[in-house]
């Protein structure tokens, strides 16, 4: 993963590159200070003031640069994203404001994904100087949690499958004290039956497990955070196209999430008792794979009828939500690639929130349009509770009827959160398909930030 702890220094008045902000309204105003080879060098870069525009100015012997923003008083965490994207390697300061939550844009902008192929277009970093030294620590964090859950989802699943996934629940035990337990085999046949019938049919290297973490003071409240861990969904015997199973290496993108905001939690020492929890399989196809028809039972207790084997997400995640209920947590959060639906109704950018507390869903949304990662909230309503209903078993994975998909998900898996727990619920895509300034085409964050603000503002630090 990129490095990123080098790439926003304090202002200590070393010398830096300048970067001015402007708006298309007040760039005539701008221009007026410049010189007429300057105002002809920016004419010809066509540049006057429009969002991500970059525009790199002669000064004698070196260059200032100007970036185009909506607002220069009221910077978003992407205003300078195109400026790091664009400018040539050096050092730079931005001129009269201070960068505030544009810095964590600066930061993702330099993202790389080099794993299996160097980057043919790389250029030396680009440092940015800022006055707000207390504040550099927590953006970087931030900003390593954002890049975590890019190199996570961008890793075939041939290399991240539930083994890598533990590796990496590994390393967040070691690095913050925490203790992890790995429930597999015959332990996870009996435990966590959902979770051991989709993930059967993968061959030993990709063996199902459930990751369970634990840290924090057992006298500080219980936070859960679950995220959806299906390192390849083929569909299992309800078979994908191969079109549908193109990007399914990104269907654990719910446990990147998971894996990233854990991360932040503990490294902020956030005063709650953290159970970290991830069901990790492979839905693949064998002789034993779960079939259509198939009742399993669950840890819940409940049984649940196979509709569909594609809709597998949401039956490792009862399990896991169970496991969660049982440390009567305060808070429940879950992370989910878990239905095309969602993404139908609002597109790649806006992860589907579902929470049963309004003002639970009031806080996460607030935080979210605070740094530029809104949900959308999406309901539970009861009147769709039927479309579940089986005649053989407690209740169907999936429902026959094109309707309300993404409620519906969600809808199943509030059967298996105990009842009176506040419960969230993130369906986010973790895919970006079109690239945008500071957010790289491939795997990205949906809901961590505001998850993550509103965390600390529920709980402290």
């Amino acid at each position: 993963m990129t490095d990123f702890k080098d790439l926003i220094q304090p202002d200590r008045g070393q010398d830096a590159i300048a970067i001015h902000l402007v708006n298309k309204s007040g760039y005539d105003d701008f221009a007026k200070t410049l010189s007429a080879g300057q105002r002809a060098s920016l004419a010809a870069q066509k540049f006057d003031g429009s969002g991500y525009q970059v525009g790199i100015v002669p000064d004698g012997d070196s260059f200032f640069a100007v970036g185009g923003v909506a607002n220069v008083e009221d910077l978003s965490s992407w205003c300078l994203a195109g400026l790091a994207e664009k400018l040539p390697e050096g050092t730079y300061r931005v001129v009269d404001v201070q960068p505030g939550p544009a810095a964590f844009g600066w930061l993702t902008a330099q993202y790389r994904f080099t794993r299996y192929k160097d980057d043919e277009n790389a250029t030396g970093p680009r440092v940015l100087l800022t006055d707000q030294v207390a504040r550099v620590p927590a953006l970087v964090a931030e900003a390593e949690a954002e890049m975590l859950v890019r190199d996570l989802v961008n890793t075939p699943a041939e290399d991240m499958g539930p083994a890598a996934l533990e590796a990496e629940f590994e390393k967040l035990a070691k690095a913050h004290g925490g203790k992890l337990e790995v429930t597999k085999g015959d332990a996870l046949e009996q435990g966590y039956p959902m979770v051991h019938a989709v993930g059967r049919a993968a061959d030993r290297k990709h063996a199902p497990r459930l990751l369970h973490l634990t840290w924090g003071k057992e006298s500080d409240p219980v936070l859960a955070v679950v995220g959806k861990g299906v390192c390849f969904d083929s569909g299992g015997l309800d078979i994908k196209p191969g079109s549908g199973m193109r990007l399914m290496k990104k269907d654990m993108g719910g446990a990147a999430h998971a894996i990233a905001l854990g991360g932040l939690i503990m490294g902020a020492g956030l005063k709650v008792r953290l159970h970290l929890i991830v069901p990790a399989v492979e839905n693949a196809i064998a002789g034993d794979a779960f079939r259509p028809g198939d009742v399993l039972s669950s840890r819940k207790g409940l049984s649940v009828e196979i509709h569909n084997t594609d809709a597998e997400g949401r039956l490792i995640l009862g399990d896991a939500l169970t496991r969660a209920s049982e440390e009567n947590p305060e808070l429940v959060i879950d992370f989910a690639t878990l239905t095309g639906a969602a993404r139908v109704a609002l597109g790649p950018d806006y992860p589907a929130l579902m929470t049963r507390k309004d003002e639970t869903a009031q806080a996460l949304i607030e935080a979210g349009k605070a740094h530029d990662d809104e949900p959308w909230r999406l309901p539970l309503p009861d009147a769709y509770r039927e479309y579940l209903a089986s005649d053989i078993a407690d209740l169907s994975n999936a429902h026959a009827n094109p309707y309300a998909g993404a409620s519906v998900a969600g809808l199943f898996l509030d059967r298996f959160v105990a009842d009176g727990i506040d419960w969230a619920h993130f369906d986010t895509f973790a895919w970006r398909p079109f690239p945008k300034p500071g957010r790289s085409k491939g795997g990205t964050a949906y809901g961590l930030r505001a998850a993550w603000h509103m965390l600390k503002g529920r709980f402290g630090s």
